[in-house]
């Protein structure tokens, strides 16, 4: 399955609070990344609502069956004949009442190959004064998830996940050579740590990341960091979108993973870590 070529588009967006419009910026990127040769396509995380206002948002929200954002992807993939990896949406059905903050893998016929649960949720204070709750609205996800496409097993991430070694660890285990990471980084956070902690992950993983993120001044009045970026397996930055609206490409060449490993065999010489010892 892998050690072939893939093309990847990578949309970078600036999601709004109207679902129509976002659907439409979806659809529209799915045609064009066809045109443009793409094997598959990346969109970040939230591509279908972006609205800190959850009173105002809520109107929107709908399950996985009815969820119109979805579905219109889903065509565009199918009229298209390209697979989509849909960063994530907002839909009802989480646990508790809560919302679930989920990804998908569509094929190039429009079916659901996978799907994701946003497993860390960014609950924090920031020196800029932002404050985030997300587990107030979404419940937590339950499973790592590694999708087979026809070019090379992908592990599915959101945003936050990125801090979280772990996750990295486990999917690359499982065979991830592609790494998806799509997120809407906020700008404090992506200026200190965006390009460190990918780079981090394409190293320790020995694999491919793809990080298609929000950018720019949003309707709901938050800031994203953008800079979507491609990475390869010895951590070079093939590709950084800066903070442009559009759509970027990128040429994987999916044979680097085992030259990689082969050079630093990272994946073999992993270890189960012992107990921590506490001395002194």
């Amino acid at each position: 399955m892998s050690g072939q070529a893939m093309r990847a588009a990578i949309l970078q967006m600036s999601s709004g609070i109207d679902p129509a419009r976002n659907a439409l910026v979806l659809t529209t990127a799915i045609a064009e990344a066809k045109a443009g040769g793409a094997d598959m396509v990346f969109t970040p995380e939230m591509s279908g609502l972006l609205d800190r206002e959850r009173a105002r948002g809520a109107v929107h929200l709908r399950t996985e069956q009815e969820d119109p954002v979805l579905q219109a992807v889903r065509r565009a993939a199918a009229a298209a004949g390209i697979w989509v990896h849909v960063g994530s949406l907002a839909l009802l059905g989480g646990r508790d009442g809560r919302q679930v903050n989920r990804g998908f893998v569509i094929d190039d016929q429009g079916a659901i190959r996978a799907r994701y649960d946003k497993l860390h949720l960014f609950d924090v204070d920031l020196p800029s004064g932002e404050s985030w709750r997300e587990s107030a609205a979404y419940a937590p996800g339950e499973h790592a998830v590694v999708a087979q496409t026809p070019w090379a097993p992908v592990g599915l991430s959101v945003c936050y996940d990125i801090r979280f070694a772990a996750l990295y660890r486990a999917l690359s285990d499982e065979g991830a050579e592609i790494l998806a990471v799509p997120a809407a980084f906020t700008v404090p956070t992506g200026l200190a740590h965006w390009h460190i902690l990918l780079r981090a992950r394409a190293i320790e993983s020995a694999c491919f990341v793809i990080a298609a993120a929000q950018t720019g001044l949003h309707e709901d009045g938050r800031s994203t960091f953008g800079h979507s970026l491609v990475i390869d397996p010895w951590g070079e930055v093939l590709l950084d979108m800066g903070e442009t609206v559009g759509l970027g490409y990128a040429d994987l060449d999916l044979a680097r993973v085992a030259e990689v490993r082969a050079r630093v065999p990272v994946i073999r010489h992993r270890r189960a870590i012992p107990q921590v010892e506490r001395a002194g």
